[in-house]
C-alpha cells in the first residue's frame, strides 16, 4: 500500500495499526518513496543479552582461556621466571 506524507500524518494511528498486523506501507513524498511502516521486528534485546552474546562468541575463540570460576585471576599458568641478575620491572620503575 502507498501513502502520502500528508495522508500518513493525518491518519497515523490507522497506519500504525495496520504495519502491527503485518501490513506493509510505502510512504511517499511528492510520487517519490521516501520510507517504509514494516511489521515489528522481534523484540529488542537487552543490554545484558548483548553482553552475554559478545562474550559468548569471545569465549568461543581458540586462543581464549575463559576462567573456570568466576572472581580474581590467579595469574599466568607458566610464570615466566627471572634469571638471576636480572632487573625486574619493579625494581626498575623503582629506579625511575
Amino acid at each position: 500500500m502507498h501513502v502520502s506524507v500528508r495522508e500518513l500524518k493525518a491518519h497515523l494511528s490507522e497506519y500504525l495499526r495496520r504495519a502491527q498486523a503485518g501490513e506493509e506501507i510505502t510512504i511517499t513524498s511528492r510520487d517519490k518513496v521516501v520510507g517504509r511502516l514494516l511489521a515489528p521486528a522481534e523484540e529488542a534485546s537487552t543490554e545484558q543479552d548483548e553482553v552475554d552474546a559478545a562474550l559468548e562468541r569471545i569465549r568461543a575463540l581458540p586462543w581464549v582461556h575463559a576462567p573456570e570460576k568466576e572472581g580474581k585471576p590467579r595469574g599466568a599458568r607458566q610464570p615466566i621466571q627471572a634469571r638471576p641478575g636480572e632487573n625486574l620491572t619493579d625494581k626498575l620503575l623503582d629506579r625511575d
